[in-house]
């Protein structure tokens, strides 16, 4: 899978682009028809300590994904919105599964006119 990452008003150290890219590398492990990433990190201009924000938006075939949090660290709001997406993943894989099976038990059942 290909993965962009950016940094907004901020430049991201090497540490920290490796762990972003280890983290997504490992949908893979859930979902491999992943095309690609695009991961945004921003500093948002406020007083609170969570000021740190990951956007990361999934293209896989025929859908999007899209995740977003806001934490004290990249680390801690890159694990919390890969989770995010992990969930998304399989609801997709189900509801894909479910859709597939359906076409097939209409196709297979006698008297259907295809």
């Amino acid at each position: 899978m290909k993965i962009s990452i950016q940094s907004i008003h901020f430049s991201a150290d090497k540490k920290l682009l490796d762990f972003i890219q280890k983290k997504t590398d490992k949908l893979d492990q859930f979902f491999d028809q992943i095309i690609s990433g695009e991961i945004y990190l921003k500093l948002e201009n406020t007083e609170d300590e969570a000021n740190k924000i990951t956007e990361i938006k999934l293209i896989i075939p025929g859908s999007q994904l899209f995740a977003k949090e806001q934490c004290k660290t990249f680390e801690e709001a890159t694990d919390l919105a890969i989770e995010s997406l992990r969930k998304q993943v399989d609801k997709h894989k189900t509801k894909s599964r479910t859709h597939a099976s359906n076409h097939k038990d209409l196709a297979i059942e006698p008297g259907n006119i295809l």
